[in-house]
């Protein structure tokens, strides 16, 4: 037997206790909604994600849009639904990228022995994550696209201040670090110094190597505030873990 449409509306506000029609076709717009709203968003989502594996390989400049819809095997269409351009697809990708590291960065702080240790498994996890080739992708980012790199910087020190600086901190309390140290004035420093080293027209490409540019910064940046226990506990470190 068929039921005709307001039959069935009322059968079903019968079963969920709606008292009018107009409630659940309002539901079932928002439902629809949210159903797009979220299928929209998986899309973006694996768009990004699949963006970051060929910039990651490729670099930022190198990958074009038609590489990437072609990797995918989606319409170019697809992805310009999402991203006006293929800067702001790299600006979406660079950011993830980014917080992803940054997360990696504070779990290594939270997990640390102690804060000499942090300075060297910080350092690991940065070599990781950079490569002292001219196509690679921190590298191209800083050349090609240097207000997001700057924007980028800025969120770095915004997030990590807090975590060097209480780091700073339990180095003093535990006798590691100088007690006299300007905790804001050091982790300001130390910032500078890691972009500084990670500058390609200061260190270009050519001439110095990244990974060997992180260790001695780390180093100098050690010696400056350790006290005699710090740097014996330094020596004891790069002898016995091969920091």
């Amino acid at each position: 037997m068929k039921f005709g449409i307001d039959k069935i509306f009322t059968k079903i506000r019968f079963k969920i206790n709606l008292e009018k029609k107009e409630t659940l076709e309002t539901f079932i717009v928002y439902f629809v909604s949210f159903f797009i709203f979220v299928k929209k968003y998986l899309v973006k989502k694996e768009i990004i994600k699949q963006a970051i594996g060929l910039f990651l390989h490729y670099g930022f400049k190198s990958v074009t849009m038609d590489e990437i819809a072609q990797h995918m095997r989606i319409s170019k269409k697809t992805i310009y639904a999402h991203f006006s351009n293929k800067e702001s697809l790299v600006e979406e990708a660079a950011l993830s990228r980014f917080n992803y590291i940054l997360d990696c960065f504070k779990t290594i702080s939270k997990q640390a022995k102690d804060p000499i240790i942090e300075i060297y498994q910080l350092k690991k996890e940065a070599l990781k994550h950079i490569s002292s080739e001219q196509n690679s992708p921190q590298y191209q980012l800083q050349k090609y696209y240097p207000s997001l790199y700057s924007k980028m910087k800025e969120k770095e020190f915004e997030i990590l201040n807090v975590s060097f600086a209480n780091s700073l901190k339990k180095g003093v309390e535990t006798g590691l670090f100088r007690s006299n140290i300007n905790v804001g004035f050091v982790t300001r420093i130390y910032f500078n110094g890691i972009r500084g080293v990670t500058d390609i027209k200061l260190f270009p490409l050519e001439k110095f190597k990244i990974d060997q540019l992180l260790i001695d910064f780390s180093e100098y940046h050690l010696r400056a505030i350790c006290t005699p226990l710090g740097i014996e506990k330094l020596e004891t470190y790069k002898n016995e873990i091969n920091l």
